[in-house]
């Protein structure tokens, strides 16, 4: 047999058990999609976890626990909060701050989402086009087209920056997390499967620093930077071992990154 035929063989075994070993619920215990797991409503569910996952860089703990405050924040009710909340309810939120996200970046998100709702549809509908029947774009397409949607209500520029642009090269490890929770199916207890519009075999790679150097030491990833070039490379070659489902091994790299095995 071929040696590209072994190796192929070798990693598909590799992908298939890291897969197993870590796609459990036990997963979510460090994960910050603990946060919108654990609300029943999608909307609740959806509306937590695009703010979760924009706020999810730097270390885990405080992600989570920045999460968890973001819920207190909006009354443990993050659909309606974003749907009703008064000039007061919102003056509430000038307090929280993320790294560089801080209250005026959410009071903006709070309001792109209540825009998204109002007329598009929700946050899910806001990816796909409007024409009845249209082709499905490709994802980079579909962040744009929910990035131009969420930012047109009028906003400070740098919240902008929050919301990534694979069109400058951003690797939208943020954007495609939250895709993956609210697209892959929830029969592993981890991801969420809410959404059924935007098929799994579409999604890319959530890129982060332990799934590139995982990737890279198995030889799927070439490219020395973690841009959008990246995430296309490598999730090329996660489909070669499931072309329908490529982002599941997203799991796999990342759990084997952090767990150093």
């Amino acid at each position: 047999m071929p040696r590209t035929r072994i190796r192929q063989q070798e990693l598909r075994e590799i992908l298939e058990e890291a897969y197993d070993r870590f796609a459990t619920p036990d997963f979510i215990a460090d994960d910050p999609i603990q946060v919108p797991r654990s609300f029943a409503l999608r909307e609740d569910a959806e509306v937590i976890g695009f703010l979760t996952a924009t706020i999810a860089w730097g270390q885990r703990k405080t992600i989570i626990a920045n999460a968890w405050k973001l819920v207190q924040l909006m009354d443990e009710a993050p659909h309606d909060f974003v749907m009703h909340a008064t000039a007061l309810d919102l003056k509430r939120l000038d307090s929280f701050v993320h790294r560089t996200f801080n209250g005026t970046d959410l009071r903006t998100f709070i309001g792109g989402l209540r825009h998204l709702y109002a007329t598009y549809g929700g946050p899910e509908a806001s990816f796909l086009p409007t024409e009845e029947g249209a082709q499905l774009p490709s994802l980079a397409e579909m962040i744009a087209l929910f990035r131009t949607r969420f930012f047109e209500p009028r906003h400070p520029h740098r919240s902008e920056k929050h919301v990534a642009n694979p069109a400058r090269g951003s690797n939208a490890k943020r954007i495609n997390m939250y895709l993956r929770w609210m697209v892959r199916p929830a029969d592993r207890g981890v991801d969420l499967g809410l959404w059924k519009r935007i098929p799994t075999s579409a999604l890319h790679v959530p890129l982060d620093v332990h799934t590139g150097r995982v990737a890279r030491e198995l030889g799927l990833l070439q490219r020395k930077q973690d841009d959008w070039k990246a995430v296309e490379e490598l999730t090329l070659a996660l489909r070669r071992f499931d072309p329908n489902d490529p982002v599941k091994y997203d799991i796999a790299l990342f759990g084997s990154g952090v767990s150093g095995r």
